[in-house]
């Protein structure tokens, strides 16, 4: 019995003085900007990110390759981050929920402002051109 009241009580002083968790990031100021462009030689940028949890991203997704259509995708990623908006020209789109994938008809900008919260590696892609090449790695840590 003198055991446990003990425990308890230290356990009730570290938690009386322990830190606050705080997140890495800052909402209020500006995102750290991440560039990915399309090519219609089937290549990408950027093949690799290294992110922190808690910060605040923008991934600028730049469509350069005329006449082609090409969907980006990076559902995990997204399931496992607070996403504040998507954006294409003055249209903004918030959402209560992760998308699978985006689109482009032609050549375009998509924003995608972003805070990563569970760390892990997380792909993206081009659905039904992995296989050449059009993949790459998100690393969250």
């Amino acid at each position: 019995m003198k055991k446990a009241l003990l425990s308890g009580a230290a356990l009730a002083l570290f938690l009386a003085t322990a830190p606050p968790a705080l997140s890495a990031g800052n909402l209020a100021s500006r995102p750290v900007a991440l560039e990915l462009t399309l090519k219609s030689d089937l290549t990408m940028s950027n093949y690799e990110y290294t992110l922190e949890t808690g910060k605040y991203y923008r991934w600028d997704i730049t469509m350069a390759a005329d006449g082609e259509e090409f969907a980006v995708a990076a559902p995990e990623l997204w399931r496992n981050s607070w996403i504040n908006e998507f954006k294409v020209g003055d249209i903004e789109v918030h959402m209560a929920g992760a998308p699978y994938q985006v689109e482009f008809d032609g050549p375009g900008l998509l924003q995608v402002w972003f805070v990563p919260i569970r760390p892990g590696d997380y792909d993206f892609y081009v659905p039904g051109h992995e296989g050449r090449g059009m993949k790459g790695k998100f690393i969250v840590r």
